[in-house]
């Protein structure tokens, strides 16, 4: 994720009219009560007849309960509502429906005290909190966890919670009674309805709270026997994909632009792509307007648009749903997974982009939302005096080696994969995932001492707890786990990430090189070479498999495909920052002219360049991953850092996708289709020399110099017999002479110079036996002409002539 300015808009949290508060403590239970003590560290499971020995006490929220010693005035008198409150079980962390109410548990080590508030969807936007159960800490505290068991009418409710402690910034602590706190484990959050929209009073963070779930929750939504599909991560080719992003435009025409149904409505075309697997940029609950200001650019305002700051990791993005707040929530969570089944449905596994390096809160000026005001100390990483570490570049670092916090992570990873049905998780700037906690300490961590143990907060670990724990966890060890193996700290882990053997990564050194060579930059043959084979390199020593790699050209961050060869150089005005944001060193090649006004020979050249980076994507061992609108040549006008626009310049053009469906989506369909076709281009290992041959001009005779600009090789294929693969980048023609093959022949079958459809041979292609005899006098002598700037495959048929 490309390092942003932390820009907050935050207003301060609404401070809320009280009716009634209660308590739920010694006091209000007869003498007999069962209590928990807070010498008893252990944490029971739900058990029935321990709820069945358990006294109640009535809570009304008209005329029973104890007042609070500072009674607000009431706005307006609430409906009535009664509730059983029960001591409550420190176990599951969060609400949780069971046995006929639901059962509330928090934890806070370093809080005093700490109250649930119950609202309904009309009282939060009325900033208006009916009932306050006060949490007594000798019968509703177990160790460092808060609980309550409640009974009663739960529709339409909400729920939040207050701590009181100390408020000493140079401690770590930011406790403040009069906040309403979101849960950490909430399922699902409610506020704003509509994304890109204002709070009641013009608010960018108006109030939010938590839904209170249905014991029928679980049974609502129909999976239809949905199960997870466990591709061969080998046979992956993933799509990235903006959720909003991919509808929003007005010509999807979907019926709800811009939402989890909207995406589903346009599923087919990635099948017709020939795309297998989507990973979803950030889907849990994040706060658009969080960079929310004017933009004099453009007239419009600036949004945090690609939801690299969570606000909550339980819960699915709610302005991405059709529903918005209806149900409470429970529409958002049932939408995320219809997208999730019907994507299976047609072979598609859904991966979700995380962002467990940091989160909306900021650091010490941004708002108070959630982790920081139930417990900073333990949530963030904090240098001695309270500052926020700041490896994420936003303000503060998630402290995800902290016990606590890391079993939060593994939580929440169970929770997507088993009940949400996703199939694995991409890992946003997961090299912070890797560095020590504060107050790190080895005991703690390992059960002893550490010889030479002096790790400073922030440190990379050779085996971080956290990644120890998720590598080895008997659900998420069957997932797919992608790091982005780097953060904004300087720590750069590509090919050296911690793996257990599992943990793949995304390959910024194959972009880098890739993009080097194509556009003709000397000295790359070689490395450009290791990454056709999966970057043995980076990755064969450590006993991974080309798989592990992710190889990608274009992401979020960074040129779109086609911008990569339109502009030498980033051109983010529009972002109004001055051009100063953004990464000012893209390897790009704009093919002779800045723009996209240029002369018809720049064009087609660039159009070459487009197909050459796609067939290099699409014929290198390991994991493709394309970029949604690649596949039809999407522009951001070379803007390389589109964090802040709802707009078209993110937007997926539907019309131009049209547009590109006779010439460049039909390349990339039919070059995705040749991969999975061919059984040497996923391979599980490293291709050997009994397999892979590698050719220069003239076989068997590559060239690996500084001045090369010429790759090619043969690969042996049980399906498809042996394909000839080359990449001409010198702004030279050259004629190649192919490897003899008695009684065989080589056909064309991709050559990126020629205008569609003639840069891919089909079957069905109009003129194509003509097309074909062209070639001929060449290939009977063994060679084949390729112009500067191309690449070709062919592939090895028989002598007669006939088709493989």
């Amino acid at each position: 994720m490309a390092l942003l300015q932390y820009i907050s808009c935050f207003m301060h949290t609404p401070r809320f009219t009280l009716s009634k508060a209660y308590s739920v403590n010694s006091k209000l239970n007869p003498p007999n009560q069962s209590q928990i003590s807070t010498t008893n560290l252990g944490l029971k499971e739900f058990d029935h007849n321990h709820l069945a020995r358990m006294k109640s006490v009535n809570v009304n929220a008209s005329d029973g309960g104890a007042e609070a010693e500072t009674a607000a005035l009431v706005v307006e008198k609430p409906k009535s509502r009664q509730f059983q409150a029960f001591e409550g079980f420190p176990t599951p962390f969060g609400a949780t429906a069971r046995d006929g109410g639901v059962n509330f548990a928090v934890y806070s080590s370093n809080a005093v005290s700490a109250t649930l508030c119950l609202l309904s969807l009309s009282d939060l936007h009325e900033k208006r909190v009916i009932e306050q159960i006060s949490l007594d800490p000798l019968t509703n505290r177990s160790g460092d966890v808060w609980h309550v068991f409640l009974k009663g009418d739960f529709e339409d409710m909400l729920y939040g919670y207050k701590f009181d402690g100390k408020f000493s910034p140079e401690e770590g602590h930011y406790y403040d009674p009069s906040q309403i706190l979101l849960d950490p484990y909430a399922k699902g959050v409610l506020s704003r309805e509509e994304f890109g929209v204002l709070g009641p009073e013009g608010e960018c963070w108006p109030q939010m709270a938590c839904m209170v779930p249905s014991a029928n929750d679980e049974f609502q939504f129909d999976w239809e026997g949905d199960l997870p599909l466990k591709f061969p991560q080998r046979d992956l080719v993933i799509y990235e994909m903006h959720v909003r992003g991919f509808t929003r435009h007005d010509s999807s025409r979907t019926v709800f632009p811009g939402t989890y149904v909207g995406v589903v409505d346009k599923l087919d075309h990635l099948k017709e792509l020939g795309v297998n697997c989507i990973e979803l940029l950030p889907c849990q609950e994040f706060n658009e307007l969080e960079y929310y200001s004017y933009n004099s650019v453009l007239g419009d305002y600036k949004m945090n648009f690609w939801g690299y700051s969570t606000v909550n990791y339980f819960s699915p993005m709610i302005r991405y749903s059709s529903t918005g707040n209806r149900d409470c929530g429970h529409g958002a969570i049932d939408e995320f997974k219809l997208l999730v089944r019907e994507a299976h449905k047609r072979e598609i596994e859904v991966i979700m982009d995380v962002v467990f390096n940091h989160t909306a809160e900021g650091n010490d000026k941004g708002p108070t939302l959630s982790f920081r005001g139930v417990d900073n100390k333990v949530f963030y990483m904090l240098a001695p005096k309270g500052e926020f570490y700041n490896y994420s570049g936003c303000g503060n670092t998630f402290n995800c080696n902290h016990p606590v916090v890391r079993q939060f992570i593994v939580d929440c990873l169970r929770y997507w994969v088993t009940e949400m049905h996703v199939d694995g998780f991409r890992f946003d700037l997961a090299s912070i995932l890797t560095r020590g906690s504060s107050l790190w300490d080895a005991v703690n961590v390992y059960g002893n001492t550490i010889e030479g143990d002096l790790l400073t907060t922030g440190t990379a670990l050779s085996s971080p707890p956290l990644i120890d724990m998720i590598s080895n966890d008997p659900i998420l060890r069957g997932v797919k786990l992608i790091a982005e193996a780097w953060d904004c700290g300087g720590l750069y882990q590509v090919g050296v990430f911690p793996h257990w053997g599992i943990w793949s990564e995304w390959n910024g050194k194959y972009r880098d090189i890739v993009r080097q060579f194509i556009k003709g930059t000397d000295g790359f043959a070689g490395a450009f070479a290791e990454c056709l084979c999966g970057s043995p390199n980076l990755y064969q020593e450590g006993g991974r498999k080309p798989w592990n790699s992710i190889n990608f050209v274009c992401a979020h961050d960074g040129f779109t495909l086609a911008d990569l060869v339109t502009y030498n150089n980033k051109h983010n005005l529009v972002n109004g920052e001055n051009n100063n944001d953004g990464e000012n060193h893209n390897n790009s090649w704009n093919c002779g002219q800045e723009g996209e006004f240029v002369s018809i020979s720049v064009k087609k050249l660039r159009k070459r360049q487009m197909r050459n980076f796609f067939l290099c994507l699409m014929v290198s061992q390991g994991v493709p991953m394309i970029y949604m609108g690649d596949e039809y040549g999407h522009t951001k006008g070379g803007n390389n850092n589109t964090y802040c626009h709802d707009n078209y310049i993110n937007y997926f053009r539907w019309d131009k996708k049209e547009e590109a469906s006779s010439d460049f989506f039909r390349f990339c369909c039919l070059i995705t289709k040749f991969r999975h076709e061919c059984e040497s281009l996923g391979l599980n290992d490293f291709p050997t020399s009994e397999r892979l041959q590698w050719h220069g001009h003239s076989p068997g005779l590559p060239d690996w110099s500084d001045t090369s600009r010429f790759v090619a090789f043969t690969l042996i294929d049980s399906v498809k017999r042996e394909l000839y693969i080359a990449f001409n980048s010198s702004h030279l023609p050259v004629t190649v002479t192919l490897p003899d093959r008695p009684g065989y022949r080589w056909e064309p079958l991709v050559d990126t110079s020629k205008p569609a459809p003639f840069d891919f041979f089909t079957d069905d292609m109009p003129e194509r036996d003509v097309a074909l005899k062209q070639y001929a006098h060449f290939l009977d002598a063994h060679l084949y002409p390729m112009l500067s700037y191309s690449s070709i495959i062919l592939l090895l048929c028989p002598g007669d002539g006939d088709g493989a």
